[in-house]
């Protein structure tokens, strides 16, 4: 059933909480001191049933000019608006206000309630009705029904209640298969249940039982209980008023303009690229004025308001009704997605100035007057979704996504993502590669880093041609520094798939390398296999196989690091190496005199190799540490390798 929520709008006393009243029977007043002054200070909330059975939720708004930003505060989860407009006063500075705040934030559909109609004339009525006409003309409520009421004598009520149920009933719902999201507009405790938090679900299902994250605190809890007007249910719906029973949290810890998410789904931001449209409208004597560049002012988003600059990317001021692609930096973190709306402010004196939409919620700094700057915010706004998803890939700051990453960056497509990657993948615009969870990757991103990957590799060749590879972290640091170890996993597997490198001893190399020795070095390497062959457990070292046969000392060893890297020998030390022949012979000594006699000592192994200690303790501690052996004390037994 798709949920509606009914906001209230107009100027002070003009009789909105009056109204509701009547219509719901509910009082929304319920701060004493709204009482005692007659005029609301905070959002006020009641049920609403309808004619056709349906229920909705109503958000009653404060009028007063020095409570917009509360106002703001309830207006981020309207469908419906219910404009209310006195007879006795018609249409007034707020009136405007508030209509113009809702025309930024995209309300599509309204009623507006012309009140009080028993305290004049009919021809002042009638009067007043063509002002609220002229007054709301170029606004979503250009063509609204106008419905002239009495809260006092019951005049008009029955009609309005038809007027808004056949309203309610076209509004465009809210999406509850996405992942939940409930802007916090009051947080309380009660005694038994704990922190408790109420907001309108603006996306998605929460449940009992689910965990949950409070943003921009990233704060964990868990939702204890849930009540929707007043009703404990199991489960609250996008588009429905909700209170949260928070477990895990203390009301210390809240504040109205938090937002209680599924955990991971969003994440707070100081900086964001946004859409902005100035007013033409003035709502005090100050003259309308041009927003200069980073001029400070509030932003309000859902029910946050946080101070912050605006900077214009390709102009030096907006004048009144103009329309710009800007930056918003903001002095705190802010919870926000893409596609959300907002209402800027000036710092002072209070009025507000527009409002937009978010393009991009986590901007990087954008340099002013680029046009490639400009042409990616405009595909950002108004692409295609295969444009869209073509530009996240692009410009991902991991060159690799996986589903769940592409998911979050485009949380408007996620229905879609399998037929658009599909499609893509298909028109050569896209390259998945066939991992666990599939991996995604602009052709031109990976086609510059299977580049450079072959052009590191060549060069490492070049410069070590006796090193058999490139160990794999080195590689992953240099080129892959943004992949987690298993996405770089299966991106080697793709590499060497396509021909770019092979995978050998977590060592990466060019497929068509191998070691290859120069005149000279097969020459050491002759005498080196000699010289092994004789004194298998106690060879020359490199110093002295060098001095023996008058030969470079550095180049014996790179000889020896050459054999260690073909698997001819095993370096045991830092300077002892054996042929690897000679280490297996070793274990199968090894494991038959352990057969015979429980365990071997080192001194046992000494003997029985014939060679020094040199040899065979570096010999035992390789055995170890490969699990070939287990050391007991100063014996050694089998171990499970």
């Amino acid at each position: 059933m798709k949920h509606v929520i009914i906001g209230t709008a107009g100027h002070v006393d003009h009789g909105k909480t009056t109204l509701i009243r009547a219509l719901t029977g509910v009082d929304t007043d319920r701060l004493k001191e709204e009482k005692d002054r007659g005029i609301s200070i905070e959002l006020g909330f009641a049920p609403f049933d309808l004619p056709s059975g349906r229920r909705a939720g109503v958000v009653d708004v404060p009028g007063h000019e020095r409570f917009i930003k509360n106002m703001l505060a309830g207006a981020g989860g309207i469908d419906l608006v219910l404009l209310v407009v006195a007879a006795n006063e018609s249409v007034m500075p707020q009136t405007l206000e508030h209509l113009h705040i809702l025309n930024l934030l995209g309300i599509e559909k309204g009623v507006i309630a012309v009140t009080k109609i028993d305290t004049v004339d009919e021809e002042w009525h009638e009067l007043v009705r063509e002002e609220v006409r002229e007054a709301v003309a170029g606004t979503f409520l250009t063509a609204a029904p106008v419905v002239s009421v009495s809260a006092v004598t019951g005049q008009g009520l029955a009609e309005l209640k038809t007027v808004i149920d056949t309203l309610a009933a076209d509004a465009g719902g809210k999406n509850a298969a996405r992942d939940f999201r409930l802007p916090v507009d009051r947080v309380f405790t009660i005694r038994g249940a704990g922190t408790v938090v109420t907001g309108t679900l603006v996306a998605g299902t929460v449940r009992a039982g689910d965990a949950a994250e409070i943003l921009p605190q990233r704060l964990t809890a868990r939702v204890r209980q849930l009540q929707v007007h007043g009703d404990k249910v199991e489960a609250a719906e996008a588009g429905q008023r909700a209170a949260v029973n928070l477990a895990g949290v203390e009301v210390s810890e809240l504040e109205r303009g938090n937002v209680v998410a599924a955990p991971g789904t969003l994440h707070p931001t100081q900086a964001l690229d946004a859409k902005l449209e100035l007013l033409t409208v003035r709502f005090t004597p100050e003259p309308l004025r041009p927003l200069r560049n980073r001029t400070r002012i509030r932003f309000y988003t859902g029910t946050q308001e946080i101070m912050g600059r605006v900077v214009l990317l390709d102009k030096e001021e907006i004048a009144p009704g103009e329309t710009a692609y800007v930056q918003f930096f903001l002095e705190e973190a802010a919870v926000v997605g893409r596609g959300d709306r907002f209402i800027i402010r000036s710092y002072s004196p209070l009025t507000t100035l527009g409002g937009g939409t978010v393009i991009e919620p986590y901007a990087k700094k954008h340099r002013r007057f680029r046009d490639e700057v400009l042409a990616e915010l405009q595909v950002k706004e108004k692409g295609a979704p295969d444009e869209l998803l073509e530009q996240a890939v692009r410009q991902a700051a991991s060159p690799f996504l996986t589903g769940e990453e592409l998911a979050k960056a485009l949380p408007g497509l996620a229905g879609e993502l399998n037929e658009i990657t599909g499609e893509m993948a298909a028109a050569g615009r896209l390259l998945v590669l066939p991992a666990g969870n599939k991996l995604y990757i602009h052709p031109e991103r990976y086609e510059g880093l299977r580049c450079q990957a072959e052009e590191m590799l060549g060069r490492f060749h070049k410069q070590q041609p006796l090193k058999l590879g490139l160990p794999q972290e080195e590689l992953r640091t240099k080129l892959f520094a943004a992949l987690t170890p298993r996405v770089f996993a299966e991106v080697l597997n793709y590499l060497a798939a396509d021909g770019v490198l092979a995978v050998e001893n977590q060592k990466v190399r060019r497929p068509e390398h191998t070691i290859t020795f120069s005149p000279a070095e097969a020459a050491v390497k002759a005498k080196l296999d000699a010289a092994y062959a004789e004194k298998p457990f106690a060879p020359p070292a490199a110093g002295e196989l060098a001095a023996a046969e008058k030969l470079d000392p550095d180049l014996v060893e790179r000889v020896i690091d050459a054999l260690v890297e073909l698997g001819e020998f095993v370096r045991l030390s830092g300077e002892v190496a054996l042929a690897r022949t000679a280490v297996e012979a070793a274990k199968e000594k090894a494991a038959a005199h352990i057969a015979v006699n429980g365990s071997i000592t080192l001194a046992e192994f000494r003997d029985l190799l014939e060679t020094s200690r040199k040899y065979a303790l570096p010999l035992l501690e390789h055995f170890d540490e490969i699990k070939f052996t287990r050391r007991i004390g100063d014996k050694r037994v089998l171990g499970r390798g």
